[in-house]
C-alpha cells in the first residue's frame, strides 16, 4: 500500500480542537481538504502529520505553536486613532478591517476594542499562540 510523500496532492478529513476539546474547524459534511504534501498549503505540523500515511489511515496529531501560526506577538496589537479611519466606517469589536504592512503586503486586523478615540486592532493569526490537535484521515493519494 502506498505512503503519502512530499509531492503527493492528497485528499484528506480532518477535526482541529482545542486543548479543552472545543472544535475550531473540520471538514465534516464538506469535500475533503485537498493540498500537496510538502508545498507549504498548510500548516507545518499539518504536513508532517500526513506524511507517511496511507489511504485508509487515520491519526492524532498535537501540534505546537510554533509549527502552526506561531507565537503570538504583542507588538501586532496596535491603538489607532478613530480620526485615520475612512469616515463612513462605523468601528464594532470582531468586526475585520485590512491595511498593508511596510512592505506593502495586505494584512489582516481583527477590532478587539473601541472607545471614542480610537480602536484597538490586532494582526496575529486568530490560532497563534494555540497548540492545536487534528484528528487526520488519509482518503486520497493522486
Amino acid at each position: 500500500m502506498s505512503q503519502a510523500k512530499s509531492g503527493d496532492t492528497v485528499k484528506i478529513h480532518y477535526t482541529g480542537t482545542f486543548d479543552d476539546g472545543s472544535e475550531f474547524d473540520s471538514s465534516a459534511g464538506r469535500e475533503p481538504l485537498e493540498f500537496t504534501l510538502g508545498s507549504g498549503q498548510v500548516i507545518l505540523g499539518f504536513d508532517n502529520a500526513v506524511d507517511g500515511l496511507a489511504v485508509g489511515e487515520s491519526k492524532t496529531v498535537t501540534i505546537p505553536p510554533a509549527e502552526a501560526y506561531g507565537e503570538r506577538h504583542e507588538k501586532l496589537v496596535q491603538q489607532v486613532p478613530t480620526s485615520s479611519l475612512p469616515e463612513d466606517l462605523k468601528p464594532e469589536v470582531g468586526m475585520q478591517l485590512q491595511s498593508q504592512n511596510p512592505n506593502g503586503q495586505p494584512m489582516n486586523l481583527l477590532i478587539t476594542e473601541v472607545n471614542d478615540e480610537s480602536i484597538k486592532v490586532d494582526a496575529n493569526h486568530p490560532l497563534a499562540g494555540r497548540t492545536l490537535t487534528f484528528a487526520i484521515e488519509l482518503v486520497e493519494i493522486a
